[in-house]
C-alpha cells in the first residue's frame, strides 16, 4: 500500500513540476515577445509630444531615418511603430537646438519620474546648472523604459536578468539617431539603481560613440560595471556606505526590520529599494559630498572647455 501511495505522490510532483517549467517558459516567450517603446518626458514638463509640432521644420531625410529605425524595431507592432517615429522626432525638434540631452533612467520597475526620485532631481537641476555655468544649453529628459502594468513588468523582469538587451537596444538606438542628426550634440544616460544596469548596457552598445557619456549612482551589489569609458559610476554618497551597492544584506534587513516596527525614521534609513526594503546609505543628493564633488569633477574634466564657447 505504501509503494502505490508513493508513485501517485511522485506523479503529483512530476506534474507540478511540469506545469512550474511550463508556466515559467510561457512566461519568458510572453515577455520575450513584448517590449515597450518607453516614454520619454522633459524633466519638469511633462511627456514629449507625440505630435512633431510643424514637420515641414524637419528635414526629410531626418523624417526617413526615423521611420527606418520604427521599422527595425517595432515593424510588426504598428501602434508602437506610429509612437515611437512621433516621440522620436519631437524629442529630435526639442534637441536640435541644444549641446547637451541628458537622459535620466530611474530605479526599480523603470516608471517613475525625477518627480518620485528627490535625491536625482536634485542631482539633475544641479547637472543642469554645472552645464549652464560651462556655456552649454542642456535638455533634461526622463526615459520610463515600463509602464504600470503587469505584462511590463513580468518584462521588466525578464530583461533586467540579462542585462536589458531589448530596452537598452532601443535606447542606444534612438541616441545614436540624435547624435547622427544633430552636429556636436553630446548625450549623458544617467541612471539610479536597476537604472545603472540598464545605462551601463546603453553605453556597451554606444561604446564607439565619443560624444555620449554616462553618470550612475548606487549600482546594484550583483551587477559590474563594463562600460567604464565615458562613465562616471558613484556608489558611495560620502556620508553613509551604500548597503545596497556593497550587498550588506543582513543591514539591510536589520533596517528594514527596524523601521516595521517604528524604530527607526525615514532621516535615518533614507534608502530604499522598491519602496518598502530599507537600504543605507542607497540614498544619492546633490548636496551630499561623494555626490556634487564627483559630478562636477567629471563634467569639468570632459567639458571644461565648454566656458570658452560663449
Amino acid at each position: 500500500m505504501v509503494m502505490p501511495k508513493m508513485m501517485i505522490n511522485l506523479r503529483k510532483l512530476g506534474i507540478l513540476l511540469v506545469l512550474t517549467v511550463v508556466l515559467l517558459l510561457g512566461t519568458t516567450l510572453f515577455a520575450l515577445s513584448y517590449a515597450d517603446v518607453g516614454l520619454t518626458d522633459i524633466v519638469g514638463e511633462g511627456e514629449v509630444s507625440r505630435v512633431v509640432p510643424d514637420l515641414s521644420t524637419v528635414p526629410e531625410s531626418v523624417v526617413e531615418d526615423a521611420t527606418a529605425l520604427a521599422r527595425e524595431l517595432f515593424g510588426d507592432y504598428q501602434d508602437k511603430y506610429n509612437d515611437f517615429v512621433s516621440q522620436l522626432l519631437a524629442t529630435y525638434v526639442e534637441a536640435r537646438d541644444k549641446d547637451f540631452v541628458v537622459i535620466f533612467n530611474s530605479g526599480g520597475w523603470g516608471w517613475n519620474l525625477p518627480e518620485s526620485s528627490p535625491g536625482w532631481r536634485s542631482i539633475l537641476s544641479g547637472i543642469k546648472s554645472e552645464l549652464e555655468s560651462l556655456g552649454y544649453r542642456p535638455l533634461l529628459l526622463n526615459y520610463r523604459r515600463t509602464t504600470q502594468s503587469l505584462r511590463s513588468v513580468v518584462d521588466e523582469l525578464a530583461e533586467v536578468v540579462r542585462a536589458y538587451p531589448s530596452k537598452a537596444r532601443n535606447l542606444a538606438r534612438q541616441v545614436e539617431f540624435l547624435t547622427s542628426h544633430i552636429p556636436d550634440l553630446k548625450v549623458i544616460v544617467a541612471g539610479e539603481s536597476n537604472g545603472t544596469i540598464f545605462s551601463d548596457s546603453v553605453m556597451r552598445m554606444l561604446r564607439d560613440n565619443p560624444r555620449v557619456y554616462s553618470i550612475q549612482t548606487g549600482t546594484p551589489f550583483w551587477h559590474k560595471n563594463r562600460a567604464l569609458e565615458r562613465t562616471l559610476v558613484v556608489n558611495n554618497n560620502g556620508i553613509v556606505p551604500d548597503s545596497f551597492s556593497r550587498g550588506d544584506i543582513p543591514k539591510m534587513l536589520w533596517a528594514s526590520l527596524k523601521a516595521l516596527f517604528g524604530l527607526s525614521s525615514d532621516e535615518e534609513d533614507p534608502g530604499r529599494i522598491l519602496r518598502y526594503m530599507r537600504a543605507p546609505g542607497h540614498d544619492y543628493r546633490w548636496h551630499y559630498p561623494g555626490v556634487y564633488s564627483q559630478i562636477t569633477d567629471f563634467l569639468e574634466k570632459n567639458f571644461g572647455s565648454g566656458r570658452e564657447r560663449y
